[in-house]
């Protein structure tokens, strides 16, 4: 079924059950793919009903299927009623509110939900694996949207006015709260407000593309819960909305010349700031490379770092850091010969090439702070309508 709008709408959601489950704090983690292998046992450590026993389950996913059912048999787990929810991060005195419901899987050839960023094989077949397995969406994933005519702003307003329904502090000393939406007629009103709306992937490519495999294999007609996915959605305009820039150290490679010297990493920082430039780094030499375009990292992968490595893959050749002292200390030690600097790409601009069917390398944009896993769960059931 092709749709030529963004399908948002309730679902039936999962949730812990805090009298059994105990404090929230405990059982929420990390997404997967940020959380470092060393940690996962400091997770598990701190409830036997972690969240990471379901989305880190090394290469035994049947045991995470295992595990949720259990816990929904003993209670730890809830059904809610088809709902949406409303989430709320406050972090370095900042403020950021999504909204979690179901999107309608949809291929990129739509031009309704919108990649920006190129991806690789091998972490695909590993979430893939697990969604066979559970058959569960167990993290959200992340998508960004321009909420600025639709309404939704003021919905997302009228609901978090009230009490929520959980509060609990996440991953990195970050604090949330969570609102239900159990109301059809808000759900009618989220529903229409997305109709006329694209959806930037944000976070999640590799989940995207392999719920899109996921539901092709398991089937179920167009309305079927195993044609959508667990998304949080963010307004573009949203104050508390924060995308970090990800810099690159080459491991080889010629030197790069001709840009604007500069005194310190602190002055070339500030000095590409805004720009369509790049700062750089080697033998303890820093300079600024204005570039011709729109966007800062593409023109630095096509004016630069393409010229320099030739018909060599990028990913070979590139370590990625979101520190830039860190990438200055690659160079020092010889890890990597130059370090690039870039400063936060303008997310419009992104979804502008985005909606123009470009993509942009990868580790192109880092949101922040994630939405942890385990607020809400999404059973992909191809027997249920929504």
């Amino acid at each position: 079924m092709e749709t030529l709008i963004a399908d948002v709408r309730a679902l039936p959601g999962i949730r812990y059950y805090l009298a059994r489950a105990g404090d929230l704090s405990t059982v929420v983690a990390p997404p997967y793919d940020v959380i470092p292998d060393a940690a996962i046992t400091r997770y598990e450590a701190l409830s036997p009903y972690n969240v990471v026993r379901l989305t880190c389950p090394g290469r035994d996913y049947e045991s995470a299927a295992r595990t949720f059912n259990d816990w929904l048999d003993d209670g730890i787990l809830e059904p809610d009623p088809p709902s949406m929810y409303v989430h709320e991060v406050r972090f370095d005195g900042k403020r950021r509110r999504d909204l979690i419901a179901a999107l309608r899987l949809q291929s990129y050839e739509d031009r309704v939900v919108l990649p920006h960023e190129r991806t690789h094989r091998g972490p695909k077949e590993d979430r893939l694996a697990l969604l066979r397995a559970t058959n569960v969406s167990l993290e959200p994933l992340w998508f960004v949207y321009e909420g600025r005519a639709t309404g939704l702003q003021q919905i997302i307003e009228v609901v978090s006015q009230r009490n929520p329904a959980v509060t609990f502090t996440g991953p990195e000393g970050t604090e949330h709260r969570l609102w239900v939406i159990s109301d059809p007629a808000l759900h009618a009103a989220v529903h229409a407000a997305f109709e006329a709306q694209p959806a930037l992937i944000a976070d999640g490519h590799h989940r995207y593309e392999t719920a899109l495999e996921h539901a092709d294999q398991v089937g179920g007609d167009p309305d079927s819960a195993s044609r959508f996915t667990l998304a949080l959605l963010t307004d573009l305009e949203d104050p508390g909305l924060e995308v970090l820039p990800t810099h690159r150290v080459l491991k080889a490679g010629v030197a790069v010349t001709g840009g604007e010297e500069k005194a310190s990493l602190e002055e070339t920082l500030e000095a590409i700031r805004g720009r369509v430039a790049a700062g750089t780094y080697r033998d303890h030499r820093f300079q600024v490379l204005p570039l011709e375009g729109e966007l800062a990292l593409v023109e630095l992968h096509r004016q630069v770092i393409d010229n320099v490595l030739g018909k060599r893959s990028p990913e070979d050749f590139l370590l990625y850091t979101r520190d830039p002292t860190e990438a200055v200390r690659w160079v020092d030690e010889g890890v990597g010969s130059a370090a690039f600097f870039l400063d936060a790409p303008d997310l419009h601009l992104v979804l502008k090439l985005a909606q123009e069917g470009k993509t942009l390398p990868q580790k192109s944009t880092y949101f922040h702070p994630k939405p942890p896993s385990g607020m809400v769960f999404f059973r992909l059931d191809p027997n249920r309508s929504l």
